[in-house]
C-alpha cells in the first residue's frame, strides 16, 4: 500500500489596512490580526483557492489539487488556518494564497494571506499555530504596559460565569530544539 504523503500550509489572514488608529487603545499587533468574520467557512476558502489556482495555473494547476485540498482548522478568532495539500503541489496552492487578496466573502475586507509554516505533519501545524498565538498576546501585552490586564478583558471579552477571562503573566513557550535548520517554516519528516 502506498502512503500519499501531504503537506499541511498553516496560513494567518493578516489585515495591514486595519491597523490602529494613534487614538485607538488596541495595540496594532491586534488591529493586525484582528479576527476574521463568522461568514467564512472552509467551503468558500476552498473554492476561492481553486479559483486562483485555475486562474493561475490553469487546468494542470485545478486537476493537480483538487484531490487533495482540504481545510484542516480554520478559527476566524485568530484569523488561522491549516490547508492540506499533496506536497508534490504545495507550492502551487501557496502560490494562489499569495495572490489572494480579500476574505471570500460577499463584501470581504482586504487582506494578506501569510503562509508561516509549511509541515509533514498536521502535529506540528497546530503546534506553530498555539505557539504564535501566544507570542501575540505577549506582544500585545508588552505593547500595552501596565494597562495590558484590563485593556486584554476588553478586547477578549469576559468568561461565560462574568468572570475575567484570565490573562496569564507567565505563558511557557514551545521548545524550537525540532528546528531541523532545512529552511524557512518547513518541517520535512513525510
Amino acid at each position: 500500500m502506498v502512503r500519499l504523503k501531504n503537506r499541511y500550509l498553516l496560513v494567518n489572514i493578516l489585515y495591514p489596512e486595519a491597523t490602529a488608529l494613534p487614538s485607538s487603545k488596541v495595540p496594532n499587533v491586534v488591529a493586525f490580526n484582528q479576527p476574521t468574520t463568522d461568514d467564512l467557512t472552509p467551503q468558500l476558502l476552498i473554492k476561492a483557492i481553486r479559483e486562483v489556482v485555475l486562474e493561475l495555473f490553469g487546468d494542470y494547476g485545478s486537476g493537480a489539487i483538487a484531490g487533495s485540498l482540504m481545510v484542516k482548522y480554520l478559527s476566524p478568532a485568530t484569523s488561522t488556518f491549516i490547508i492540506r495539500v499533496t506536497r508534490a503541489h504545495y507550492r502551487i496552492a501557496w502560490a494562489a494564497l499569495s495572490m489572494m487578496n480579500t476574505v471570500p466573502v460577499k463584501d470581504g475586507k482586504k487582506c494578506v494571506y501569510r503562509v508561516v509554516r509549511v509541515s509533514g505533519t498536521i502535529r506540528k501545524a497546530e503546534e506553530e499555530a498555539i505557539r504564535r498565538a501566544r507570542e501575540m498576546m505577549l506582544r500585545a501585552k508588552r505593547e500595552l504596559g501596565d494597562q495590558s490586564a484590563a485593556t486584554l478583558e476588553s478586547i477578549l471579552g469576559k468568561a461565560k460565569d462574568n468572570r475575567p477571562v484570565a490573562v496569564d503573566s507567565e505563558v511557557l513557550m514551545l521548545d524550537a530544539s525540532d528546528d531541523d535548520g532545512e529552511g524557512y517554516g518547513s518541517d520535512d519528516d513525510g
